[in-house]
């Protein structure tokens, strides 16, 4: 398909002009204009542009792109080698942040419910970002702990009272710790997000509601391969997932 084509289709079913971001979301870095191959995964770290190209890939997704708000605008450096690899290999770089957390479909938040049984229920928070649902009853702090590293493959950090019985949960993947006090108010059993900060801590403590940290990388991997499944389904385009290991 023309990369004009699948970049105006990417801004109209992921919404991206209804949300205030840290960076541009939609085609960064121009490359090819036919796109018969696609390459996702989590963030556009040479190892996975590397990937890309090796995969003779067309494009490549990611979740975290470049342009953050904030940061040097200069191109050099490890900048300057990620950019370059990809207008060598006319390979187009397309990233979608915040849209992709809050689809509804294929965002990460409702990606990541799938994968740990969670019936989603409202969204809240700014933008509607963050989440809030339920999970099958009888369940606890440390069976829930339980799916997590099954499914996931890691071991999350848990503040909280482990046998505390845990229905009404509310999340929000990557670095998303400054909702948990949102979360605290709607009454919610457990808060899971990717990251942790040193007040989340004295808040779960005090609260006495579970928080529950499994990786920003983590809970991140799934909305961008349910964003390519999709493309696969609607445009016959090859796609696939390549996973960069992080621990973070």
């Amino acid at each position: 398909m023309e990369r004009a084509a699948l970049d105006e289709y990417l801004a109209d079913y992921l919404q991206v002009h209804d949300f205030r971001d840290y960076c541009p979301n939609g085609l960064q870095v121009e490359g090819r204009s036919e796109i018969a191959r696609i390459v996702t995964g989590v963030s556009a770290s040479a190892a996975l542009i590397e990937a890309a190209v090796a995969d003779g890939a067309d494009a490549l997704i990611v979740h975290h792109g470049y342009f953050w708000r904030g940061e040097d605008a200069r191109i050099t450096g490890m900048r300057r080698r990620r950019i370059g690899l990809l207008f060598e290999h006319e390979l187009n770089l397309f990233a979608y942040h915040l849209p992709l957390d809050a689809h509804p479909e294929i965002g990460n938040n409702a990606t990541l419910a799938r994968q740990l049984g969670i019936e989603v229920t409202r969204r809240f928070g700014e933008q509607d970002i963050a989440a809030l649902g339920s999970i099958a009853e009888g369940s606890t702090v440390a069976s829930f702990t339980g799916t997590i590293n099954e499914k996931l493959g890691r071991a999350p950090l848990v503040i909280g009272d482990a046998a505390r019985p845990l229905r009404r949960i509310a999340w929000c993947t990557g670095g998303a710790q400054g909702m948990f006090e949102q979360a605290i108010a709607l009454g919610v059993d457990a808060y899971l997000s990717g990251e942790i900060s040193e007040q989340t801590v004295h808040l779960a403590r005090e609260s006495g509601v579970a928080y529950i940290a499994a990786g920003h990388h983590a809970t991140e991997r799934y909305g961008v391969q349910a964003l390519g499944a999709h493309l696969t389904q609607r445009f016959g385009v090859q796609h696939r997932f390549i996973e960069i290991d992080n621990p973070v």
